[in-house]
């Protein structure tokens, strides 16, 4: 019989990869940083010729899933990354994706029926075409990064609603750097996008229906509508170019619709049904009891 000291060190873990683990939550935030960096500045380069910027922009999509796969793997030493399921993926992203679709067009609708809408006109095919590839990729590095990172590994220490909040807050002030970021808009879309999407991921434990429903919020605004994205200088080309005029609680002014007090109101509805939804389903966790009572 093979004395337990003799077997092969592939059997056990490394001290130098026990060492890693210890300093994951770092590791794995600066390296999925590092990676949204790089998608944002590729899809500047490849944004201006649509034909390019839509299987660029999958092709990154699906790079950065492969990219996290492997982090968790290496960095974590999990063979099994349950927030990234391959049961029911397409089922989630589709579900999410519609749902993104309906919150935006409805928001829309809401202020063009309050005369929120100037002027609308055709925008191009090209334009629709490439914010899909920009913002599959853009959808995707954000969720793995808030969502598969941030959230997840902070929600084991201080409980779903400390992650919740932190998160969220996070993810608001990273949009604070946009040249027309107000301190309205930044917390909009912390409570509007932030909350929405990790409500999102507490009710199902898995990224796909965030990913979707972040995915069709953006390409909604940008490739169909054609209005301002959080904060940007740059204005969106999409199959319409809608022009918003109106105070600043109907159109989100210069940030966008999605610093209008109707895209708040709106979001609520989901966020609050998905949360119910997992505390039904046991899916909000307590504060860990290290953390309340660290050695």
């Amino acid at each position: 019989m093979e004395h337990p000291a003799s077997a092969s060190p592939e059997a056990a873990p490394s001290a130098g990869r026990l060492r890693l683990r210890q300093f994951r939550f770092p590791v794995l935030l600066v390296a999925m940083f590092g990676v949204m960096t790089a998608i944002a500045g590729i899809n500047q380069v490849v944004s201006p010729v649509p034909i390019l910027a839509l299987p660029v922009g999958i092709g990154l999509a699906v790079a950065a899933v492969a990219c996290y796969r492997w982090l968790c793997r290496t960095v974590e030493l999990r063979p099994d990354i349950a927030e990234l399921p391959k049961a029911g993926s397409r089922s989630q992203l589709w579900r999410g994706t519609l749902l993104g679709f309906g919150l935006f067009a409805g928001l829309m609708v809401l202020i063009a029926m309050f005369g929120g809408w100037q002027e609308v006109s055709w925008g191009s095919v090209g334009g629709l075409v490439g914010a899909a590839g920009m913002m599959s990729s853009v959808a995707v590095a954000e969720e793995l990064l808030f969502r598969g990172v941030l959230f997840r590994i902070m929600e084991g220490r201080i409980g779903t609603a400390g992650a919740l909040a932190v998160s969220t807050l996070l993810f608001g002030a990273l949009h604070l750097v946009n040249p027309n970021a107000t301190l309205w808009g930044a917390l909009s879309i912390a409570l509007t996008g932030g909350f929405l999407m990790t409500a999102a991921y507490v009710a199902t434990r898995a990224l796909w229906l965030p990913i979707g429903l972040h995915f069709a919020w953006n390409f909604t605004q940008s490739g169909i509508f054609g209005v301002t994205i959080s904060g940007a200088d740059v204005p969106s080309h999409g199959l319409l170019n809608v022009t918003l005029s109106g105070p600043s609680v109907l159109t989100g002014g210069t940030f966008g619709p999605e610093a209008s007090l109707l895209a708040l109101l709106l979001c609520l509805v989901p966020t609050v049904l998905l949360l119910r939804r997992a505390a039904r389903n046991g899916q909000i966790r307590p504060r860990s009891r290290r953390a309340e009572h660290p050695a």
